[in-house]
């Protein structure tokens, strides 16, 4: 019975053992994760405002066409 219990006790000093850096690492691991949801949330907010820029590029292209076609339009009404 003793050596049974013995066999337990040190089994469980060994598992604390080997447990004991990871617990020991677990701050910092929740502070990385932290600043990586931060970063995500940077990257999607970042994400957003291209798309809005590409919009806003695509609308001042078209534009751009059709005041070209206009020019072109006033050159060839006065003979350019």
């Amino acid at each position: 019975m003793w050596i049974v219990l013995g066999v337990v006790v040190f089994a469980l000093v060994v598992l604390a053992l080997a447990i004991r850096p990871v617990v020991a690492r677990l701050p910092r691991l929740r502070r990385s994760a932290l600043a990586l949801q931060s970063r995500q949330a940077e990257a999607e907010s970042l994400r957003s405002a291209a798309e809005e820029l590409q919009a806003r590029a695509e609308s001042l292209q078209e534009r751009a066409a059709v005041a070209q076609d206009r020019i072109a339009l006033i050159k060839a009404r006065r003979g350019e």
